[in-house]
């Protein structure tokens, strides 16, 4: 990152916002000298900005970071996550963090389920499929005889997944739930496979055997 670019991130990272007349004054550089290196930034998605119509005079743009701006300072929640794992396994038991892990799974499921309520198993999967690529990972899904597939691609939580492979049930229960049907994981990115595979079927259809 360039370094007056950084010091601008920084400073609205610190201040929550900022218009040119601020970063003038912090940066000691023209508006112009400023503006320029706000468009490369709104280019590469890490800022964004809106007007601001104040008491007198014309609006001002306001500038924020961006999702993907604030992503570019570290948070410790993968630590947080395994630590917490950890110790629920340690004070509980497995039985009792995998129960705590469908019930998050459940949270998960619970603002998506008026999307899904009342629509046949083919359609839930599609939209299921779509749920997960709203969530930030790439998905696709395909029919499988009277099984359905749905490969996610990218694992929603990498660095707690590597240290607690635990948190795979979640995403499994969650599936399950946004299908209302059987899902199993059959290939899974941990294995060294190139995606998590969900094969759901009817609740009531027999089980097979292999992927």
């Amino acid at each position: 990152m360039q370094a007056t670019r950084q010091q601008i991130l920084d400073y609205i990272r610190r201040q929550g916002r900022a218009t040119v007349k601020d970063l003038d004054s912090f940066l000691s550089l023209t508006s112009t000298g400023v503006r320029q290196h706000l468009t490369v930034l709104e280019r590469e998605g890490l800022v964004t900005a809106h007007e601001d119509r104040g008491r007198v005079g014309r609006p001002a743009l306001v500038y924020k970071l961006t999702e993907k701006g604030d992503a570019l300072y570290p948070k410790s929640y993968d630590q947080l996550a395994n630590v917490l794992i950890e110790e629920v396994r340690e004070l509980a038991g497995s039985q009792a963090l995998q129960t705590l892990l469908r019930r998050v799974a459940s949270r998960f499921a619970e603002p998506y389920k008026e999307r899904l309520e009342g629509r046949p198993l083919s359609e839930r999967v599609l939209e299921a499929s779509q749920i997960i690529q709203e969530r930030g990972c790439l998905t696709e899904c395909s029919q499988d005889g009277d099984d359905w597939l749905i490969k996610q691609y990218t694992c929603p939580f990498p660095n707690v997944a590597g240290q607690n492979s635990c948190v795979c049930s979640l995403d499994v229960e969650f599936v399950r739930q946004l299908v209302g049907a059987d899902a199993r994981l059959t290939t899974s990115l941990l294995r060294g496979d190139d995606a998590c595979t969900f094969r759901i079927r009817p609740v009531d259809a027999p089980a097979k055997s292999g992927r």
